[in-house]
């Protein structure tokens, strides 16, 4: 496990023009600057979004071939390896399927979905290759998302190195406007990002081999906004 530090963006001297001890809106004067942690750990957990898509002439039909397709996918992770737990369904929808230029409906279309949590990466292909052979050509598979199961050591080290590289530039805009740094006033973590698009997947008929998953690594970045006084 690496460890590294993602420089700062925002650092802002407030209230200096009337001195540190005079209060500019009602705050006394401060110094208000952000930092980012960034430490980098091995994956051990895939999500991985499955859908099941069917169609028939009739809600009735495209429903039942959905349930028992859905089905069958839920039997199949069960049966390699995945636990119940972490099998969750949802998403379920019935919509119409118009003609070209919308004066008749010519049919329905019936999509589910169903997330699994994967604990066993290296297993994780032959789980999705057996999925997509159970369901045949109604699967969809619409994410993929890796992730580290227990993230509380790495993420305590990132805050650490958050807070202290904001500290430093703290004190370094403080040394520069010729103020004392004082104590903390509020430390604020900023939420991440949203994650990524989700990844294509091809059809069985399309590949040879066992779907390649491989975690490689990621990145845990933590972002706080600390501000201190001064005086």
């Amino acid at each position: 496990m690496a460890a590294g530090a993602t420089a700062v963006s925002i650092l802002v001297l407030t209230g200096c023009s009337r001195g540190p001890s005079d209060p500019a809106d009602g705050q006394p004067a401060g110094i208000s600057s952000q930092g980012t942690g960034t430490v980098t750990g091995t994956p051990d957990t895939l999500t991985v979004v499955l859908g099941v898509q069917t169609q028939a002439s009739t809600a009735e039909a495209a429903l039942d071939e959905n349930s028992e397709k859905a089905t069958d996918l839920i039997d199949t992770l069960k049966s390699n390896g995945v636990a119940a737990e972490d099998i969750q369904t949802s998403n379920l929808a019935v919509n119409p399927i118009w003609e070209q230029g919308g004066a008749q409906i010519s049919g329905y279309r019936v999509t589910n979905q169903v997330t699994a949590t994967l604990h066993d990466i290296p297993a994780a292909g032959e789980v999705i290759d057996a999925a997509a052979s159970a369901v045949g050509d109604a699967i969809r598979i619409q994410q993929t998302t890796f992730s580290i199961a227990d993230d509380g050591e790495l993420r305590a080290e990132a805050r650490a190195q958050a807070v202290q590289q904001a500290q430093a530039q703290a004190r370094q805009i403080a040394d520069a406007a010729g103020v004392t740094l004082g104590r903390v006033r509020s430390i604020v973590e900023i939420p991440a990002a949203a994650p990524g698009a989700p990844i294509p997947y091809a059809s069985p008929e399309a590949r040879m081999d066992v779907v390649p998953i491989e975690p490689g690594s990621q990145e845990l970045d933590v972002h706080v906004a600390v501000t201190y006084e001064i005086r």
